[in-house]
């Protein structure tokens, strides 16, 4: 067989590289959407939910399937190619003309390290967007009360003010199960009061909260004093709902820049910042996934072996799958402080790296 100029034969491959991801990432996030719409298709007709806004749903739903699917549709589509050329001898004869399997798996390579540097982008600017809308409709539509219930917000308001809401209802405006702690600007350690509150309502028109059905205590050098209220105006309170709606956002919500500031936010204010610093990194080290799982899947698959394509495309999906399971069970481990979150991002990523490298070597050229 003849072969055709490198340049061609580069342009042939990445071709059926890309058409074959593309029809991967269609069926499997499609897959994966008509799953979803068979588990919440109750939920929508018992709301009343629109069909358009049904629509609409999954269409900000799919941006987080692509992203999820990618991986295993890049392997695939690699494998498919290998496998192709493999099976009609094309393979055998573009080693007969001294082209190595180093040289072979290049465009592989490259295609998908350009795919993994775009997937970083996509996921974390794209799909917080995608999400945020979709959180939004779930909320509205579906009564799934994602910033209106456990959010427990805890910020410093002020140099000497500690506030803690349990959540907070954005349509009313309303904080509930509020703890506004006070201390001493010449000694922080000193608590001066302490308001505990069932409710906090914020004035559009004086600019300030009021507390309702709660308790002051103050505290001096003789001990404290309780005071009942039904309804306390707070001074001196600098947050606004509008502040209150950002802390409540979810992580999976956030851009990386957000995330960014999440982070720095929670170490100067003394909260742990490990599970969003595993968001942070998990949103580089996925969509470098694809590159790994190539370099895996092609390090294995490259040599002519006895079975069928899907056989070989079975079971390094398998292998796919099985990262996966790494990549969940390292982020659990790492979320109870036994890893370093760095390291929890980027474990799978490294374990399935160090295999191929070590598999590389034992390719036929």
């Amino acid at each position: 067989m003849k072969i055709p100029s490198i340049k061609i034969l580069d342009k042939y491959l990445i071709k059926q590289f890309l058409l074959t991801i593309f029809f991967g990432v269609l069926a499997f996030s499609l897959l994966f959407v008509i799953i979803d719409v068979m588990e919440n298709l109750d939920d929508f007709i018992d709301q009343s939910v629109p069909y358009h806004i049904v629509l609409h749903y999954y269409l900000v739903f799919l941006p987080d399937m692509i992203k999820m699917m990618t991986p295993v549709a890049v392997l695939f589509g690699a494998l498919f190619t290998v496998g192709k050329a493999s099976n009609l001898s094309e393979l055998t004869a573009i080693k007969a003309s001294g082209i190595s399997m180093y040289r072979f798996m290049a465009p592989f390579l490259v295609t998908t390290l350009f795919i993994s540097i775009f997937s970083v982008y996509f996921a974390g600017y794209i799909v917080p967007m995608a999400n945020q809308t979709k959180i939004n409709i779930e909320r509205k539509y579906l009564n799934k009360g994602y910033s209106n219930s456990g959010s427990n917000l805890f910020f410093q308001d002020s140099k000497t003010t500690i506030v803690n809401i349990s959540y907070f209802d954005e349509s009313s405006e309303q904080a509930n199960k509020v703890s506004i702690e006070k201390f001493d600007s010449r000694n922080i350690t000193n608590m001066l009061s302490r308001i505990d509150a069932a409710k906090l309502i914020f004035d559009t028109t004086k600019d300030d909260w009021t507390a309702y059905n709660g308790t002051q205590r103050t505290f001096d050098s003789t001990g404290q004093n309780l005071n009942y209220f039904n309804k306390k105006v707070i001074p001196n309170l600098h947050f606004t709902p509008e502040e209150l709606i950002k802390k409540q956002i979810k992580p999976e919500e956030m851009n990386l820049a957000e995330l960014s500031d999440l982070i720095h936010t929670q170490k100067i204010s003394g909260n742990d910042p490990t599970s969003t610093l595993i968001e942070y990194y998990s949103r580089f080290s996925f969509p470098m996934a694809s590159i790994i799982v190539v370099i895996f899947g092609l390090t294995i698959s490259a040599n002519k072996r006895k079975g069928t394509v899907a056989a070989q495309v079975g079971f390094n999906i398998l292998a796919t799958f099985i990262y996966l399971v790494f990549w969940k069970v390292s982020e659990a481990f790492g979320k109870n402080g036994a890893l370093d979150p760095f390291l929890t991002a980027w474990f799978a990523n490294f374990l399935f790296l160090a295999a191929a490298l070590i598999n590389l070597p034992r390719v036929k050229q």
